[in-house]
Formats: C-alpha cells, structure tokens, sequence
C-alpha cells in the first residue's frame, strides 16, 4: 500500500446525502401522480401539451411542467427554475 495514494483521499469533496421521502410525502406524491393523469386525460391543456411532473430531492420541492408533447420543449414550470436556483444559493450562505 502506498502512502501517497491515502493521502488523496483527505482531497475529495464530500457528497451530500439525501434522505428518503416519509409516507406522508410519499402519499402525497401518489395523489399528485392521480391528479397529473386525469388533467392529462381531460386535455385541459390542449391536445399538443401535457402536463408533468419531478420531484427535486435536493430542494424536496415538486416541480411542475407544461410541456410540448411533440418537441418535449418546457413551455412553462412552477416553480420557474430561476427561483429554484435563487432558493438553492440562498440556502449555500
């Protein structure tokens, strides 16, 4: 074994870890899937958007999109990234 090579690991950077979802926000995000399919269903956003959904685990925040079904182009998020961005640096100080 080198010593060298150990010496290497004091350099790396520590990965944050991210906690799983409790039941209660996993029942939540099972409702939010229901309602998503039956807005998508009804076409209440036209027959050329659909409506979806992710869910950032960094921010634990959902993230909804309108989005084109042809080009799969964002053609609008709640909430708008750059808050996403704003809340994410905001938290770093």
């Amino acid at each position: 074994m080198e010593v060298g090579k150990l010496a290497m690991v004091n350099d790396l950077i520590a990965v944050e870890t991210v906690s799983p979802l409790t039941p209660q926000e996993r029942a939540a995000q099972r409702q939010l899937i229901r309602a998503v399919e039956s807005v998508n269903a009804s076409h209440l956003f036209g027959q050329s958007t659909e409506l979806t959904f992710a869910y950032d685990r960094h921010s634990r925040k959902t993230i909804l999109q309108i989005v084109d079904r042809e080009t799969k182009e964002v053609v609008r998020q709640l909430p708008p990234e750059y808050l996403l961005r704003l809340a994410q640096e905001l938290e770093s100080e």
